[in-house]
């Protein structure tokens, strides 16, 4: 396909393609310029993937090619990656020796009531770390005790994310899905959890507010909202 098909089939701006080439995350089709190449469904792919990486993941160009080139290594790598680029610096956090102390022994205790086999050094494992001491900080929590919940339903959606992947039989897809699957899923997931905040805060404190605050309809559905699922 030409360019004026790899715009149409991927739905990007030319300006987005362009930048993508310019900056070497896309690979220059077969042709002297980029107006008169011909692309392939992997150009249409790798768009894709792009743009679920820098416009949803908002990962910048340096953390775009390391996934990249970790997706060449495997799905377990691909993963890895994309889950550091995802924390980026906001797993670090200024701690005394005390906090840190803490931290280590509640993710400590954290991984051995799970029985996950984890990286502690890891920017996913640090970021867990920083979050305890921040709950701990300015609520006095202990989450590891307090959202118990939380571990059940996320290893619960981990199974299902290696699961699906998995059961790709092509290895690129396989890599590609690890990936956008981290990307998207995380963001989904977020979105999920603020809809379902609305529908819970309204149900407890709508009466609380001006009568006009909110709208809540007269009649629930039979069966909440898994009737729209």
């Amino acid at each position: 396909m030409r360019m004026a098909e790899l715009i149409e089939e991927s739905g990007l701006p030319a300006e987005a393609i362009e930048y993508y080439l310019g900056e070497g995350l896309l690979q220059p089709g077969e042709g002297a310029t980029p107006a008169g190449a011909d692309y392939s469904y992997e150009h249409l792919r790798r768009l894709w993937l792009l743009d679920s990486l820098m416009t949803v993941g908002n990962m910048s160009v340096a953390e775009t090619k390391a996934v990249l080139q970790a997706i060449d290594l495997g799905p377990l790598t691909a993963l890895a990656t994309a889950a550091e680029a995802l924390v980026g610096p906001a797993a670090d956090i200024d701690a005394d020796e005390e906090e840190v102390t803490w931290a280590d022994e509640r993710y400590a205790e954290l991984i051995a009531k799970t029985g996950w086999v984890t990286r502690p050094d890891s920017a996913v494992a640090r970021q867990v770390r920083a979050l305890l001491i921040s709950a701990r900080r300015t609520l006095d929590l202990d989450l590891v005790n307090v959202w118990p919940g939380y571990v059940e339903q996320a290893d619960a959606i981990a199974r299902l994310d290696v699961e699906t992947i998995a059961a790709q039989q092509d290895l690129a897809a396989t890599v590609g899905l690890s990936v956008i699957g981290t990307v998207l899923g995380t963001a989904y997931l977020n979105a999920l959890r603020m809809l379902a905040h609305q529908h819970h805060s309204i149900q407890r404190w709508h009466q609380a507010g001006p009568a006009d605050e909110v709208t809540v309809p007269d009649e629930r559905p039979a069966g909440g909202f898994i009737k729209y699922l």
